[in-house]
């Protein structure tokens, strides 16, 4: 199954259309700001014994008891890169109507760092650092 792309503010009208907001970037790229209503699994977590970014093991099964099988989902990261291979992975889970917003939240960039596809920020979408308790990994893993 082919991962649907979208812009930033294709995103936001699909999240106006009822469609969720799963942001897999770390829990703290996540606390310095996120869209609103957005829910937050890493994909990737911080291993305690070396200190190397590695998979989270448990982004599956976290997602899972979040999100029924059936949901509309538009996921996102930094760049759109950690997102596509969340979405791959929740594609094979077995979930069907997954949206990767392309540009992420902060916007693929070149060697240069110039920005090639804006995110979120940069299209000057609203931008949240506030947010429920139960969309946070914390709040989600502690539910488990």
């Amino acid at each position: 199954m082919a991962i649907k792309q979208v812009t930033p503010p294709d995103a936001q009208a699909l999240i106006g259309r009822g469609y969720r907001y799963l942001d897999v970037r770390t829990e703290a790229e996540f606390a310095a700001g996120h869209p609103a209503s957005a829910v937050n699994i890493p994909i990737f977590v911080r291993d305690a014994a070396t200190g190397q970014m590695a998979p989270n093991a448990d982004f599956l099964a976290t997602v899972e008891t979040t999100f029924p099988k059936d949901s509309q989902i538009v996921l996102g990261c930094m760049s759109g890169m950690r997102s596509q291979r969340a979405a791959e992975l929740m594609a094979g889970a077995g979930y069907g109507d997954l949206c990767n917003m392309q540009g992420g939240f902060g916007g693929a960039r070149d060697q240069f760092g110039r920005v090639v596809t804006p995110g979120w920020v940069e299209t000057g979408l609203p931008i949240c650092t506030d947010c429920a308790p139960e969309n946070t990994y914390a709040g989600l893993r502690s539910r488990r």
